[in-house]
């Protein structure tokens, strides 16, 4: 019998199956008015899968933008593949869920973070207040969808 519920892990969970169910939404129907998400995740995870000249780049963790240009969005289960342009290189990513670490949607100031054990924070704090987010530089070209790696500092308090 267990002698107390793990609210944390369930609230981690749960806002992994939020953001599972806003990449579906956009998987089927593109990314609506502003809306655009910047998901910093973990590039040492097991399961993430990228180019060996981005891990080399990103040895710990890599923020990537979808916004202008992005490709092949299939949501799984466990996590999520795209295809993203860094530098007009497009570059196939699959990012698992549980390597998520920031994920930030600016148009709207929402976002969430979420901590490892060894963090001082709480479980899951709000991201993505108007001093906070990055500038949305928006020149991408066409209806493709763009991609750029920013500092995870920009979103630090």
């Amino acid at each position: 019998m267990k002698t107390s519920i793990d609210y944390g892990n369930l609230m981690h969970r749960a806002m992994r199956g939020l953001i599972r169910e806003v990449l579906e939404d956009v998987a089927e129907h593109g990314l609506p008015g502003d809306h655009h998400f910047f998901i910093t995740f973990d590039t040492t995870h097991a399961d993430v899968e990228l180019a060996q000249w981005l891990t080399d780049r990103y040895p710990t963790d890599m923020t990537v933008v979808m916004q202008h240009w992005y490709e092949n969005l299939d949501v799984g289960e466990d996590g999520f593949s795209v295809t993203l342009n860094f530098g007009d290189a497009p570059e196939p990513l699959y990012i698992p869920y549980d390597a998520i670490k920031t994920f930030v949607d600016p148009s709207v100031e929402f976002g969430l973070r979420f901590e490892t054990q060894e963090d001082d924070e709480q479980p899951l704090a709000a991201l993505g207040e108007e001093d906070d987010t990055p500038d949305d530089d928006g020149d991408a070209p066409g209806d493709k969808h763009d991609a750029e790696v920013v500092s995870l500092d920009s979103f630090r308090k």
